[in-house]
């Protein structure tokens, strides 16, 4: 999954003007733990592979948090297979964390 967000510059730079850039960046990272957190909460464990390969990365000084689960057959439990139901993990971490992002990153506007 991947969520682009555009005019990302033109915020920065009112963020700065107003002095909540670093609130912002403190929202960014703490959604991104928690999001990390809940899919390695909704990872099927068999060996314990799948749940440690979910990762966190900062990027664009703390204001882009991605995380990602690397290992080789993790897009197989995720969507299922043929022969295998989905075992979703990452998707309901994402949609249940997106809603809180939105929501702290709304209370910091008013």
């Amino acid at each position: 999954m991947k969520l682009t967000v555009t005019g990302t510059d033109a915020l920065r730079k009112k963020l700065q003007q107003n002095g909540r850039l670093e609130a912002v960046k403190r929202v960014v990272k703490m959604n991104g733990a928690e999001l990390q957190a809940k899919a390695q909460r909704n990872a099927p464990v068999d060996t314990g592979t799948l749940k440690r390969s979910i990762s966190l990365e900062l990027r664009d000084g703390v204001l882009t948090a991605e995380s990602e689960a690397t290992a080789e057959y993790a897009p197989y439990v995720e969507w299922g297979t043929r022969s295998m139901n989905a075992q979703p993990f990452m998707r309901p971490a994402y949609y249940a964390q997106k809603e809180q992002f939105k929501s702290d990153l709304s209370r910091l506007m008013k």
